[in-house]
């Protein structure tokens, strides 16, 4: 019953999103408690339990299927990061939102993913997968991407970056893959739990980001607004468009839309809040992200769960 009732409250993360943007802008105070230094703890407890919930299955599914998931992680740092480097120029952003948008591009796929797959009848053990590659990828491959892409518009110490990202993601993903291989038992039970856990992390985490910028989100909100959703729409679009050239099935055509178009938001607002302390608008385009990529891969989900899923392209 209990699980149920977490499984249901998990399931409403879009909604928890929207409501914890208005509630942080509206009474920051509710968030603030949150602190800097804690973001990095909740991005780790939500790494463990992703880690928890992996086996060796979900490893040996990489072989199995590595065409699907090599181009979903070739698709999420190949397309977003350019993609959000070009919106950043056509939109002639400021240089500290432009890094902060090209950095949350940069960023692997996120746990909400797997959930937003789940609710559009996608194949959940694949987005899984995806995430899971491009976790790992992301240690070498968000700190690169993101010097490259935003390197000219303010200095990026790639190497800080890889430190960062190699102790709040690898580090308890690893601790929590060990966790369920020695203690599966205790790993199981706390994994029923560990999507909400995350969850709650992530929506903390939002809602300190954008009661601290509350001023500066609330100032620029038109340009930084329309970035954000240029970013995660054509992220969608382009995902499943690059699916759709390949003759993905369509369940796994959704699959690598939602994963392309879901950024693991919490990583970008650690990285952005710990590698560019004094850049008080870096972190802000990773806190909108975290709503917007729900809400639109939310509607999508509503929208692919009444058509069928199985069928291929002719």
């Amino acid at each position: 019953m209990v699980e149920r009732i977490a499984r249901g409250a998990t399931q409403l993360f879009p909604l928890w999103s929207v409501l914890v943007g208005i509630l942080a802008l509206a009474w920051p105070e509710s968030f603030l408690w949150f602190g800097k230094e804690t973001i990095d703890v909740g991005l780790g407890i939500i790494m463990l339990g992703m880690g928890m919930t992996l086996t060796a299955d979900d490893f040996i599914r990489v072989w199995k299927e590595p065409k699907v998931i090599g181009l979903g992680v070739c698709s999420q740092f190949l397309i977003m990061p350019a993609w959000g480097a070009l919106v950043a120029y056509l939109m002639g952003l400021p240089p500290q939102m432009a890094v902060g948008l090209i950095l949350v591009a940069s960023c692997p796929g996120g746990t909400a993913s797997n959930v937003v797959v789940f609710l559009a009848r996608g194949k959940v053990a694949l987005s899984v997968s995806m995430t899971l590659v491009s976790t790992i990828a992301a240690v070498w491959m968000t700190p690169l991407l993101t010097s490259w892409y935003a390197g000219h518009y303010l200095p990026v110490d790639p190497w800080a970056l890889f430190r960062g990202i190699l102790w709040v993601v690898l580090l308890p993903l690893a601790v929590g893959v060990a966790w369920n291989r020695f203690f599966p038992r205790s790993a199981h039970r706390a994994s029923a739990y560990s999507p909400l856990v995350s969850v709650l992390f992530i929506l903390l985490i939002v809602g300190f980001v954008l009661a601290a910028k509350k001023e500066l989100i609330l100032g620029n909100w038109e340009i930084l607004t329309a970035s954000v959703l240029a970013l995660h729409f054509g992220g969608f679009a382009l995902g499943y468009a690059m699916a759709a050239l390949t003759g993905l099935a369509r369940d796994e055509r959704r699959t690598l839309s939602i994963e392309v178009g879901m950024q693991n938001s919490g990583l970008g607002m650690s990285l952005a809040s710990k590698h560019f302390a004094t850049l008080p608008m870096v972190p802000a385009p990773c806190a909108l992200s975290a709503v917007m990529h729900c809400l639109i891969g939310s509607y999508l989900a509503m929208r692919w769960r009444k058509e069928p899923a199985d069928k291929r392209r002719e």
